[in-house]
């Protein structure tokens, strides 16, 4: 199993965190081979295995993997025991030690905040829509009604489509100049007079800096452009009909 990890979230004691690749399950052709989506058109039994050794990863089983039905939304929710059935939402905060919260992602932006010294972690997918809207925000809100404090998180955005392969349309660069003219700084010129290439890491970073989390990376994996990845944006391309999903994943392994 191969996994990318953060050298800021590495750095703490009493959490373990894994930005899973591709590559350690079982699931073939398209999917190969560690495809946890259950929205995708996989074999469910690969999907549920696929989940089993991601959970494995952190010493644990499949049920205390918590992840939710990702409607590119801003909510997070909290979880403090294993959910009995899909919850709607984009993002997970947890206190209790041993549970696992997960983002699956495909080219949008996973995100993991730790603050250690009060118990609180958080798994978030950051779509463009949702890094729009605010689920970054919402996240770490939702860390602080734990207990979490701003100052002390440190935050890790993982494995994404990169710059140099998000072309967007006039739309986009619109929509964000609406929300704030700022933002404009995250676009660079496209190919053509109507495109734009959109950094979705950026902005995400720039979103958590503005929640107040300043220590925050980017690993710097361009899902899109390495194979190690699942990419919808390459899979459109390669005229693929559907693709797996990535898991991004964090769990404290100890009360603080």
């Amino acid at each position: 199993m191969k996994v990318i990890t953060s050298p800021l979230l590495s750095s703490l004691t009493g959490v373990r965190h894994a930005f899973f690749t591709r590559h350690g399950g079982v699931s073939t052709g398209l999917y190969e081979s560690l495809n946890v989506g259950r929205g995708s058109k996989d074999d469910p039994a690969h999907v549920e295995e696929n989940r089993r050794r991601a959970a494995a990863f952190f010493g644990t089983n499949s049920e205390h993997l918590i992840t939710c039905y990702q409607i590119h939304s801003a909510n997070a929710l909290i979880a403090d025991r294993p959910w009995s059935g899909p919850q709607e939402g984009d993002g997970v905060v947890t206190r209790t030690p041993g549970l696992v919260c997960g983002a699956l992602a495909a080219d949008c932006a996973p995100i993991l905040i730790a603050d250690t010294t009060a118990g609180v972690v958080a798994a978030a997918h950051a779509g463009w829509k949702g890094a729009l809207t605010g689920v970054v925000a919402d996240a770490v809100e939702q860390m602080v009604r734990l207990g979490a404090h701003t100052a002390d998180m440190v935050a890790a955005v993982g494995p994404c489509i990169g710059p140099a392969s998000y072309e967007v349309g006039l739309e986009y660069l619109e929509r964000f100049e609406a929300a704030d003219p700022a933002n404009l700084r995250f676009f660079s010129p496209g190919a053509a007079t109507d495109k734009r290439q959109f950094d979705l890491p950026g902005f995400v970073l720039q979103r958590l800096k503005a929640a107040g989390v300043e220590t925050c990376e980017w690993t710097g994996q361009d899902t899109c452009a390495h194979a190690d990845f699942f990419s919808n944006r390459r899979a459109y391309l390669q005229g693929e009909s559907d693709y797996g999903r990535l898991l991004s994943a964090i769990m404290l392994t100890t009360a603080a």
